[in-house]
């Protein structure tokens, strides 16, 4: 890897993203940003290269804390440091993994030495190395819920605390959080999103100018790092003299009586949460006026404030769409004197010229042979969603019931239950236009039985790195958590033939044992909605489409990933691939329509072909499957196509019904063979291991109990719509049967 970071001065476009990632340079007590967007819009490059414009900091000598000379910290686990002179060193960048451990966050006690030696000896972790500095945590939406909740903490009280195996150590960790998210891959918790001062949308630019402009930089770049570096180093300094100026400006900048009235009246207009948005808004508006060479604090300082530092803080369920209403912005800012104090945009103050908005970075070179394209998104609506975020519309070429009519259908006498949607003109005898979902509920937890090892959540039962402590084992590679009782008992028996005959206790590696914790884990949960013509019968759908949501909103506070396979017409589709955002499966559940007949096989082959791929992918993430249908089978289409062929035949699982609804017309082509061919279907995926629920959406007064027969089949449970609500006073089995 080069040692030469990628100009700040070189990125192509992204001004909303430099001018936020300058505002916290300027002013640290900002609070960070979150930079929101899709892959390959350069926001790992920009957080990068802003640590080299950072100015450098003095710290004490030999201090692994990085405490600063002039006030070092009294309870440094170094100190104390008295006067020592100190050093200057460049701002640190430390960049917290995914996959980081606890102990790699914290730091953690040296159990091997402290055991062989009687030394506590404390390794810091990167919060001691971050702090001062900035600490970059990419993919941060994807981070471990205890790694969250850790630097919640630390970002909180801007220290650290490790209280384990005898240790008790406290350092000061305040560092500037920069976190950077694919949305696609879901959401941050509301906690953790609170704690970014600012937030930015970034996308890659439409225009082939500025795309071309970005690739020739990048290719230039990675032939020759440091010539490429050496052409921005003029533009490169430029800008850290203008953050250290305006550095010195902030805090004679005046932040008058007018500024914090619009303040307060923009954040109680959006119903943001507490009153941190209050005191960002209002920092970032004074860090604009110093970045813009300013010493008062304008309207137009206030609404940009306002546009970084809220979005994230107004949404209240995950199903919300992002951003702010510019419109209602300028309109409370009006209502409030927004025009007042406005200073002369020709004075001395106006800090333009520079050729980004608000100063995001200095203008391109005036000799180079390529000059920077206007920037296509400038004129953007930042909070505008991404295309891959807008909902797939269904297929235009799937035939609707009124086309289908395959060979053998025409002329028999139909079943009592399939009457409605084979009929043209009926409720659900067509493709309807998609039902509006009724109002969320909060939602029974359902879990998968047994004990689980997959990604930390909140869901079923696991070992996990975190939880209550339930057993010890040897150690798999590195020790990481002591069982101290373990420990001992493992090395008691030995004493004597180790030479010990007096007090103390003598250890060898052999003797270490691992604790064990039970925790929570996400599991994937798939859905597999019936958007049948009989599912649109009486309004249904409103009601199903409700009780999904709802479903949706638990596997986004539990961190779940989801998915989501329709089945309605010809066949089955996979209408959302397995992911962590939960705001794309509500938005394709939103368009979903309904009509035709019902191929539930077809459903339950593709979910178990699902399944099968993300095994491969993820094989520790257990699976929930939740069926919603009425259990109604009227089509033997199976919409494989890909050379699995129909569903061979099965065993019989346990309590499978033999009943005559279910077992009438088995292998025809009329009813009884499709719901035959659905048993089979649901036993295959019984088989496989797979734990289910079955949403029962039946009703009326005369039910032929057929999504209690298909539980039955897939070795589940079966719950009604309003027992799915967490307080109805219907009876639930929470944790779902296994075929195991």
């Amino acid at each position: 890897m080069s040692s030469h970071p990628y100009p700040f001065t070189a990125i192509v476009g992204m001004d909303d993203l430099r001018l936020a990632l300058l505002l916290n340079a300027v002013s640290p007590a900002v609070g960070g940003v979150l930079v929101r967007g899709e892959k390959g819009t350069a926001k790992s490059t920009a957080v990068r290269a802003l640590a080299a414009l950072m100015p450098d900091v003095a710290v004490v000598p030999g201090c692994r804390f990085s405490c600063d000379p002039a006030a070092p910290d009294p309870q440094c686990p170094d100190g104390p440091h008295g006067n020592a002179a100190g050093e200057a060193r460049p701002a640190r960048m430390v960049e917290l993994p995914v996959g980081a451990s606890e102990d790699r966050l914290l730091g953690a006690l040296d159990i091997e030495r402290a055991l062989a030696e009687g030394k506590k000896a404390f390794e810091p972790g990167l919060l001691a190395a971050a702090h001062r500095g900035v600490l970059y945590v990419d993919e941060v939406n994807i981070l471990g819920d205890h790694l969250v909740d850790l630097l919640l903490d630390a970002a909180a009280m801007g220290a650290s605390h490790v209280e384990r195996e005898g240790v008790s150590v406290r350092h000061a960790a305040r560092f500037l959080l920069v976190g950077t998210m694919n949305p696609e891959e879901g959401e941050l918790r509301p906690q953790l999103l609170d704690r970014f001062g600012l937030t930015v949308e970034v996308a890659a630019s439409r225009e082939p100018r500025q795309r071309v402009e970005v690739v020739r930089r990048r290719l230039a770049f990675e032939e020759d790092p440091a010539g490429f570096a050496a052409r921005w180093a003029g533009e490169e300094r430029a800008l850290r003299e203008r953050i250290a100026a305006a550095r010195a400006l902030l805090p004679s900048v005046r932040l008058g009586d007018a500024a914090l009235h619009r303040i307060a009246a923009v954040c109680a207009a959006f119903e943001v949460d507490g009153m941190r948005a209050d005191i960002v808004t209002a920092r970032t508006a004074t860090a604009l006026a110093a970045w813009e060479g300013r010493r008062d604090v304008t309207a137009e300082d206030v609404r940009r404030a306002a546009l970084l530092a809220l979005p994230h803080r107004r949404r209240r369920n995950p199903f919300d769409a992002p951003g702010l209403d510019e419109d209602k912005l300028d309109e409370t800012l009006r209502e409030h004197g927004g025009g007042d104090d406005e200073p002369d945009p020709d004075g001395p103050g106006d800090g333009g010229g520079d050729g980004g908005p608000g100063g995001g970075g200095r203008p391109p070179r005036q000799d180079a042979p390529d000059t920077v394209p206007p920037q296509g998104g400038a004129d953007r609506d930042p909070q505008a969603p991404e295309p891959q975020e807008q909902p797939q519309q269904p297929s235009q070429e799937q035939p609707s019931q009124g086309q289908e009519q395959p060979a053998g259908v025409a002329g028999r006498q139909r079943e009592p239950h399939d009457r409605d949607e084979d009929r043209p003109g009926r409720p659900g005898g067509g493709e309807q236009e998609a039902v509006a979902a009724d109002e969320p509920f909060r939602a029974r937890t359902l879990t998968v039985p047994g004990l689980g090892s997959g990604a930390a959540g909140r869901r079923s039962r696991a070992e996990t790195d975190h939880g209550r402590t339930t057993r010890a084992r040897r150690p798999r590679g590195a020790l990481t958590s002591l069982h101290l009782a373990a420990t001992v008992q493992a090395a008691a028996p030995h004493q004597r033939a180790r030479g010990r005959s007096g007090p103390g206790l003598v250890l060898r590696r052999d003797d270490l044992r691992q604790a064990v914790r039970e925790g929570r884990e996400g599991n994937l949960v798939l859905f597999v909605v019936d958007a049948s013509g009989s599912m649109a019968a009486r309004q249904r759908m409103g009601a199903v489409k409700g009780a999904v949501m709802s479903l949706l909103l638990d596997a986004y506070q539990r961190r779940d990933k989801v998915g989501l396979v329709t089945f309605r017409g010809a066949g089955a589709e996979v209408a959302l691939p397995p992911t962590s955002s939960v705001e794309a499966g509500a938005a394709r559940l939103r368009s979903l329509p309904t009509g035709g007949r019902t191929p539930l096989a077809a459903g339950l082959l593709k979910a178990r072909e699902v399944l099968r791929v993300e095994r491969l992918r993820d094989a520790s993430r257990r699976p929930l499957l939740v069926v919603v249908t009425d259990g109604r089978a009227t089509s033997t289409a199976t919409g494989i196509t890909t050379g699995t062929g129909p569903a061979p035949a099965a065993a019989p699982a346990a309590g499978t019904t033999t009943d005559g609804p279910r077992r009438a017309g088995s292998g025809g082509a009329g009813s009884g063979g499709a719901v035959a061919l659905a048993s089979r279907a649901a036993r295959l995926l019984a088989a496989d291991g797979t734990a289910s629920v079955v949403v029962d959406c039946e009703s009326g007064p005369v039910r032929l109990g057929l999504a209690g027969a298909l539980a039955r089949d897939l070795a589940g449970t079966a719950v009604t719509l309003d027992e799915l609500r967490a307080d109805s006073v219907a009876s639930l089995v929470r944790h779902v049967r296994s075929a195991a």
